[in-house]
């Protein structure tokens, strides 16, 4: 049986505070013109409507329409990074995932923003995944998902042999991500496609990574159109067989005898993690001392 599909992430030079539509537009084009054979576009966190909540949209909106346009008339799955949604008083981050002909098939909420600095934004509470058909199971998180193994586990567990993962990493902790990246997807032994902006949109390195850890592609920090082509019986294998025919971690957490009590009450750990302190930036006091004047100089 075969079971391949041409995925093609873009990481493109995004404006963090600008409207990027006709940019993501364009290389999608061209994307398709160049990889004829790409049946899937993933675009990075937040590329089209950048980074401002007051830029929020209502699902269904523009944004999704335009896409879903775009997927039917080149016939092609469309995964759109995500945009801040607007529901009610609730901001989200959200993800939205196009099938060929132009229908949502889902949409996923960021279950974990980047608090204290993605400002109030709401967390998702549903885990999303998706089916292609005659390909495979997918499963949807975005950017700082990936730093709570439980998401990639449960998306797993439903069984996603492909993690997708936009992202709008601009920060000194891509190394560490991409680390984590990697170890995810050896653990779940799943695929998982890291896609990041640069410039306004990210620092890039975007990642594409095996069900045994070893990364298929990554990117540098320029603009980069990423074509591969995945064969999810590869991930199907890896699970029979375990990690290089040794773990077989899914296997194992299925049979575990262990219950983890600090998922059945967050009061088992209450204590020491509230002694934490509260979730919020940290930085020095605005108080400025003033500067002592040199020896011998008069003041004022």
């Amino acid at each position: 049986m075969t079971r391949r599909i041409g995925i093609c992430g873009l990481q493109l030079r995004l404006a963090a505070l600008g409207n990027n539509w006709a940019t993501v537009a364009g290389n999608i084009e061209l994307a398709l013109t160049r990889f004829p054979w790409t049946r899937m576009i993933v675009v990075s966190e937040l590329a089209v409507c950048g980074v401002l909540p007051a830029n929020a949209e209502p699902l269904p909106g523009p944004t999704e329409s335009a896409f879903a346009e775009l997927a039917r008339r080149f016939g092609v799955w469309i995964v759109t990074g995500s945009i801040f949604e607007r529901s009610g008083d609730a901001i989200y981050n959200t993800s939205s995932v196009l099938n060929p002909g132009g229908e949502v098939v889902c949409r996923y909420r960021k279950m974990f923003p980047f608090l204290p600095f993605e400002e109030g934004v709401t967390p998702g509470e549903q885990f999303v995944v998706f089916d292609v058909p005659e390909i495979g199971r997918f499963g949807c998180t975005i950017c700082y998902d990936i730093w709570f193994p439980e998401v990639c586990r449960t998306l797993a567990a439903m069984g996603a042999e492909v993690i997708l993962r936009p992202t709008l990493t601009d920060t000194i902790d891509r190394d560490m991500e991409l680390t984590i990246v990697e170890a995810m997807a050896a653990i779940n032994q799943a695929y998982i496609v890291d896609i990041n902006g640069v410039e306004g949109g990210g620092n890039g390195r975007s990642l594409i990574v095996d069900p045994e850890g070893h990364v298929l592609h990554q990117a540098g920090e320029a603009e980069e159109l990423i074509p591969v082509e995945l064969d999810l019986e590869r991930a199907a294998l890896v699970r029979r067989r375990g990690f290089k025919s040794l773990g077989q971690t899914l296997k194992s957490f299925r049979d575990r005898r262990v219950e983890f009590d600090l998922y059945k009450s967050r009061a088992h750990s209450a204590e020491y993690l509230a002694s934490l302190g509260p979730l919020e930036k940290h930085g020095h006091s605005r108080v400025v001392a003033p500067v002592p004047a040199p020896a011998g100089e008069a003041v004022g």
